[in-house]
């Protein structure tokens, strides 16, 4: 196993220094020195044929298809030092079982295609069985190709290859990645190659130089050398060395902890996005008209899909282009939702203002209605709605903190939506109408605001932003007919604990629920939680009413 997983290297270093260190690290290595001294000779033997970029011939495959593993050992590691471009693809088709050697040609195949072995061509589909590789050629070939991809282009291919080596050095192979890590790689090879000689001298016989190790080990953020280090120090017998592995990994230990801390910190800002967005519109639909509009979270759903209509327009139409939809999505969904939340406050619920109970029975039934709706249109099941290529994967900060871009999208909307709301309150017409009726509806229809038109536009206000907010929800969760019920009370809680009206109480509400939500899952659960922050709620409005943030002015008793 040590010889195996010491080849990564053999791209790295001079040729003749990998096949020799190759071939005493193989298994059968410690059957004695007359043993080594002849695989040396063969391994010498080797690279003047593997030393120059040539066209392979097949009669270097042909040891493949023979029954001594050490002979087809040595030949693996012709073919990936023979600097052929087809090496890789030669060496892949052998693990899976697509290389084969028949009448003295090898060819390997790819889909329904066979390549000739000397220069990649076409070649006729192969009659025979393919060479079987067992699990130790498997494990020869996947070192081979990590010491191939440590010498690839691209940066990336090399970056994965020096993770595998960090994180399975063997001591056999601490020459070998010496001797790599002497030839000046990319930086962030270097720092994998430096991480994977440490974990190689951390099983040295000297206890100094296992605390020399251990010391940097202490700098690695990857819970696996934490795991590595405690299995070394209930195996360490000199003092002077368990202190200094014992002392590395609390240093581990702190910074994992700290990366967690921040972990729950940023993920509940992210919830706290996804609930700001969703309590915002009905924030001000409460605090304008008092109404208790169950179909909010429906008003999600509509955004939701109207995003699943738009990308499905763009795969249709404009195909080139299917990573701009999320953009053309955010105004469809804020017009679609708008425009639902202007009829439904048209046709139910201004007849029934100043009757709250009648308000919720109403507005539950209105739900139910846009639910059934988009089982109609689109089917009960969930629908397919994919993260434009610009909001996949995610910025890594450390080893066990990964932030995804969708998320970090979600919190930067987030503040876009709630600026623009902002200003439209304070800077505009209409938003200086919202206020005076929030504070006080009697006075500001005495002084001329058509409270009526007011109500109109602030629910359609309120219904686009939840539009708004079944975009983002639907780039990580699943969209359906029943999304926006998980989402209506959590609405709630939010606009009845920073204060009915109030955006800075909505937002600080919204932000504050997430991130003690998120550390309240990790110590008793989701469910438990949940139930957590209904109680702490319900207590915090028993003794302030009017929520975080009251509002100014004279309320009049209607």
């Amino acid at each position: 196993m040590g010889r195996a997983l010491a080849r990564p290297l053999f791209r790295a270093m001079n040729p003749i220094d990998w096949l020799v260190t190759h071939v005493a690290g193989a298994p059968g290595g410690r059957a004695g020195a007359a043993h080594r001294v002849a695989r040396r000779a063969a391994a010498l033997a080797a690279f003047a044929i593997a030393g120059t970029v040539h066209a392979l011939p097949s009669a270097e495959v042909e040891p493949l298809a023979g029954d001594d593993p050490d002979v087809k050992a040595q030949a693996i590691a012709k073919i990936a030092g023979s600097g052929d471009a087809n090496a890789a693809r030669i060496l892949e088709a052998l693990s899976d079982g697509r290389l084969y050697f028949d009448a003295g040609h090898a060819v390997f195949v790819e889909g329904d295609k066979a390549f000739r072995v000397e220069d990649g061509a076409a070649a006729a589909t192969p009659a025979g069985e393919a060479i079987v590789a067992n699990n130790r050629l498997r494990g020869e070939v996947d070192a081979a190709l990590s010491g191939l991809r440590l010498t690839d282009p691209k940066p990336e291919v090399r970056l994965a290859a020096a993770k595998e080596l960090a994180s399975s050095a063997q001591p056999e192979q601490r020459d070998s990645v010496a001797k790599a890590l002497a030839a000046n790689p990319d930086p962030a090879v270097a720092a994998l190659l430096g991480l994977a000689l440490a974990r190689i001298d951390l099983q040295a016989d000297d206890p100094k130089q296992r605390a020399a190790a251990a010391a940097k080990l202490a700098a690695s953020d990857d819970p696996q050398v934490k795991s590595l280090l405690s299995d070394a120090i209930k195996a360490e017998r000199d003092a002077d060395a368990k202190s200094a592995l014992e002392s590395a990994r609390a240093s581990i230990d702190a910074r994992l902890s700290r990366s967690e801390v921040v972990a729950r910190v940023l993920t509940g800002i992210s919830l706290g996005s996804v609930l700001l967005l969703a309590a915002l519109g009905l924030a001000i639909t409460y605090g304008v008209m008092g109404v208790i509009n169950m179909a909010h979270g429906e008003l999600l759903m509509v955004g939701a899909y109207a995003t699943y209509v738009v990308q499905g327009a763009f795969r249709r139409w404009l195909p080139d282009h299917t990573d701009l939809y999320l953009v053309a999505a955010v105004p469809a969904a804020f017009l679609c939702a708008a425009l639902v939340g202007l009829v439904i406050e048209r046709v139910v619920i201004r007849f029934l203002y100043g009757r709250p109970l009648e308000t919720l029975l109403a507005t539950f039934g209105v739900s139910l209605f846009l639910a059934q709706g988009a089982r109609t249109l689109f089917g009960a099941q969930n629908v397919e709605l994919s993260n434009p290529s610009w909001l996949s994967g995610g910025l890594e900060l450390s080893p066990t903190l990964v932030l995804p871009w969708n998320r970090i999208g979600i919190v930067v909307f987030s503040l876009a939506v709630l600026a623009l709301v902002a200003v439209l309150l304070v800077r505009t017409r209409l938003g200086l109408y919202v206020r005076a009726v929030t504070q006080n509806r009697r006075m500001a229809a005495c002084m001329g605001v058509p409270t009526g038109r007011t109500d109109a536009l602030a629910f359609a206000l309120g219904a686009g932003i939840a539009g708004l907010g079944g975009v983002a929800l639907s780039q990580f969760t699943n969209v359906g007919p029943d999304m926006g019920q998980a989402y209506i009370v959590d609405s709630f809680m939010v606009v009845v604990l920073g204060g009915v009206g109030q955006l800075a109480g909505t937002v600080i509400a919204s932000l504050g629920l997430g991130i003690v939500s998120k550390f309240l899952e990790g110590w008793a659960g989701a469910v438990i939680a949940k139930i957590l922050v209904l109680v702490f709620i319900i207590i915090f409005i028993q003794r302030r009413p009017q929520g975080l943030f009251a509002l100014k002015g004279r309320e009049a008793v209607v």
